[in-house]
């Protein structure tokens, strides 16, 4: 089949129960401005704008057509994880947003794939909705790359990516509350430096948190933003552990033993960086993602893969679609 698959990409839906009464005043709500644009509310304070592009399949599909993308990843917005309420809590707002999920992506079933969101601080509560959401239709699950001050190392979401492994569903990270200073207030500077490095550190908890050496080989997982600013950086992180394994040799090899344990996609908008990912996890561990539907995504998807003159045809046919179709398990 020809086409992209599109690893990242976030749904909002077009409303759901007011959440304000059970989760707090802080709740997420949906404030509706027009037909097709709205505004997410976090209590009383605008978060992010957004349109139909966010729950609308005949919209999204038109986009999807424009920029030859054949299927989407269709993952829950970070902003609605709620891993700082209770797992109660939590579990009641996943089930409500995977619900609606499925009925955005109802409209074209074979070419947008549910991402469902779990109550991650609750081990027990994010395995049940996990199986639950699979029954339904569901396919693979997105979680944030922290939960409070545990990182993806913590005991709890360690069992929970075994779980994951178990059933062969794969997982898609994606950054989320990241570090707030006045510093970093400034433009959008969470976005432009946090974000990478949180996806970075979030890769090393699994290096250096020793869960590549204990978990299961089969688990796959992928991280958003071609992996933040771990590829870059591979070379400190692999002196660091032989001139200080004192301190970080928490890992029973080094970095670069890891690099076939898990995926990136390539939201880095330039061919040099592109290369680097290419040159550091080979051509087999990167695919297609763009961030549809916001504006700091790619448009249109895929652009910068298709341009880049070093990649040869096999290795485009890899990142484009072939390592997105195995690990979907759509081939």
């Amino acid at each position: 089949m020809t086409g992209l698959i599109d690893i990242h990409t976030h749904y909002v839906p077009n409303g759901w129960p007011d959440l304000r009464a059970d989760a707090g005043p802080d709740a997420p709500w949906l404030r509706a401005e027009t037909e097709s644009e709205a505004m997410i509310m976090m209590g009383d304070k605008e978060f992010r704008r957004i349109a139909a592009d966010c729950w609308d399949a005949e919209t999204r599909l038109l986009d999807m057509d424009a920029d030859g993308v054949r299927t989407q990843v269709v993952s829950p917005t970070p902003a609605f994880f709620n891993y700082g309420r209770t797992g109660e809590q939590a579990g009641r707002i996943a089930r409500i947003f995977n619900d609606l999920a499925l009925e955005i992506v109802a409209p074209a079933p074979d070419r947008l794939i549910p991402f469902c969101q779990v109550p991650l601080q609750d081990t027990d509560a994010a395995c049940r909705e996990l199986e639950r959401c699979l029954a339904a239709g569901h396919r693979g699950v997105e979680i944030g790359n922290h939960v409070g001050d545990q990182d993806l190392d913590s005991a709890g979401v360690e069992t929970f990516l075994q779980h994951c492994a178990s059933l062969g569903v794969p997982v898609f990270v994606h950054p989320w509350d990241m570090a707030d200073s006045p510093r970093l207030d400034r433009w959008m500077a969470r976005w432009l430096t946090a974000m990478p490095a949180e996806t970075h550190l979030s890769i090393l908890a699994l290096v250096l948190g020793g869960v590549f050496d204990r978990i299961d080989a089969s688990l796959k997982i992928c991280f958003a933003h071609g992996g933040g600013s771990f590829a870059f950086w591979l070379g400190r992180m692999e002196n660091a552990w032989h001139r200080r394994n004192d301190v970080i040799g928490t890992s029973e090899f080094p970095p670069s033993h890891y690099l076939d344990r898990f995926h990136v996609d390539s939201v880095v908008f330039d061919e040099r960086a592109l290369r680097l990912l290419v040159d550091t996890l080979g051509a087999e561990r990167v695919m297609v993602g763009s961030d549809y539907p916001y504006p700091l995504g790619e448009r249109p998807v895929g652009e910068v893969v298709r341009k880049s003159g070093f990649l040869s045809e096999t290795e485009r046919q890899l990142i484009t679609s072939g390592n997105a179709e195995r690990f979907l398990s759509l081939s």
